[in-house]
């Protein structure tokens, strides 16, 4: 009677033992597994190039000054009509000029001048080239001073009215360049894993920098830089 007591009370026990075996050899494994699931390499991968800008947006500028407003503003169309005809001259359409309103500063209701203006009205009149004849629109630019024989001077150097260059062609290159960065990151995941003695596994994560496009230098904006990061996660493995 006590030996089928003791046979009944041992089985339970000896069941329990069994479970707690299995479950320690799974937790190991799950250990093991989670260690070599989180041993990965963080890189990074750059791709840079130089584009030419393909779009110029310059604006024409030039101010009339006088006391008489009907004179300025006729004035004012004759010189847009003679600029127009000048840039259509050297290869540019009418389309691709736009004319602003003129603005109007009357020199009488200034408050703040040191000394009193012998003219009354000062008068800004703006037109907009935009184009994508990046180069002809530089010749042009160059020879601008052209327009003084017709008594035409425009306004340089004002921090309102700069000449942009811009590229707008992100999309075809785009493909290229993430590749190129992914390449280099994973040659750098690969001398990291060389180095440390192991082989590099799959991808874990990979995220793409923001593309960044800007002037090459001060002097020379219609050359653009365009450049982007890429960081990748590679798995490790012995």
């Amino acid at each position: 009677m006590v030996s089928n007591i003791n046979q009944k009370s041992l089985f339970p026990g000896l069941f329990i033992m069994i479970g707690l075996i299995f479950l320690g050899i799974f937790i190991k494994s799950a250990v093991v597994s989670f260690k070599s699931y989180d041993r990965v390499v963080s890189v990074k991968g750059l791709s840079e190039i130089e584009v030419a800008a393909n779009r110029v947006i310059w604006p024409v500028v030039y101010k009339e000054i006088g006391n008489d407003l009907t004179i300025l503003y006729k004035a004012i169309n004759d010189k847009n009509r003679l600029i127009i005809d000048y840039l259509k001259s050297k290869g540019l359409e009418e389309s691709e000029i736009t004319i602003s309103a003129p603005s109007i500063i009357d020199m009488s209701a200034e408050r703040y001048q040191s000394q009193p203006s012998p003219y009354r009205y000062n008068i800004t009149s703006v037109l907009t080239v935009t184009s994508d004849k990046v180069d002809l629109v530089m010749k042009i630019i160059s020879s601008q001073s052209e327009l003084l024989k017709n008594g035409v001077a425009l306004l340089a150097g004002d921090y309102q009215y700069q000449t942009q260059f811009l590229y707008t062609l992100l999309n075809e290159i785009k493909p290229t360049m993430i590749e190129e960065a992914t390449k280099s990151a994973r040659e750098s995941a690969e001398k990291f894993a060389k180095d440390s003695q192991s082989k590099l596994g799959k991808i874990k994560r990979a995220s793409q920098g923001q593309f960044t496009i800007n002037d090459r230098d001060a002097n020379t904006p219609q050359i653009k830089t365009v450049r982007v990061v890429s960081t990748v996660e590679y798995m490790l493995r012995d």
